[in-house]
């Protein structure tokens, strides 16, 4: 985890400055996730880097609490905050291991660009995800949603898994794991998730998912 959180404060700047490869993809993520925000949601969003998607969807629910590991993103998007006049996000630099969030608490978390890049807390696959999800779901109220966005290079990009470590010693590239489509999805099922809506803009792309705990 500290190589990784390294490596998110060295690009921050960097990072915040880029365009969104996939401007249409994007604003088709964030109507799709606002169709199921209301008003009053409590809303947590995992891996917020510099803010951007927790700012937009601020106008839509109560509150969201945005925590990301890096430092440099958590200053950044504080910064973006206090200019756009956004007084219901809460940035904060943290861990999901971290926080203390009552079960059954929230309506939704938000798990954008992040689920790949965890590293891997108990042994069980080649990346933490059955952890972080079943800390979602007991987070989430009976009917609350896990949105994600992952990129699953398994699909497309296997071999990688073998040049990984060595990019990451290099310092060229942080922890990714080789996760692939249908891993993910188990991964929420088993979890209890029901998967309400799945999308991909094309082959290769980071698929979306919206997950929904049983009411």
């Amino acid at each position: 985890m500290a190589q990784s959180t390294k490596f998110w404060d060295k690009i921050a700047d960097k990072y915040s400055k880029q365009p969104i490869a996939d401007e249409a993809a994007y604003q088709k993520k964030l109507a799709v996730a606002r169709d199921y925000f209301r008003p009053d949601m409590e809303v947590l969003e995992i891996g917020c880097d510099t803010g951007s998607t927790a700012i937009l969807h601020a106008p839509y629910v109560k509150h969201i609490r945005a925590i990301d590991f890096s430092t440099n993103m958590i200053a950044i998007a504080q910064g973006k905050a206090e200019a756009e006049n956004i007084h219901n996000v809460t940035f904060e630099q943290a861990t999901i291991e971290d926080l203390a969030i009552p079960d059954q608490s929230l309506d939704a978390v938000l798990g954008l660009s992040i689920l790949h890049l965890l590293e891997d807390k108990e042994g069980t696959m080649a990346s933490g995800l059955p952890s972080v999800i079943s800390w979602v779901y007991q987070m989430l109220k009976p009917g609350g949603i896990f949105v994600t966005s992952t990129v699953c290079i398994g699909d497309t990009m296997g071999w990688f898994k073998l040049i990984a470590p060595i990019g990451r010693f290099l310092g060229f590239f942080p922890f990714v794991a080789v996760l692939t489509t249908q891993a993910l999805a188990d991964s929420l099922t088993q979890a209890g998730f029901e998967l309400d809506y799945q999308w991909q803009p094309s082959k290769g792309k980071a698929v979306f998912i919206v997950a929904q705990k049983p009411a």
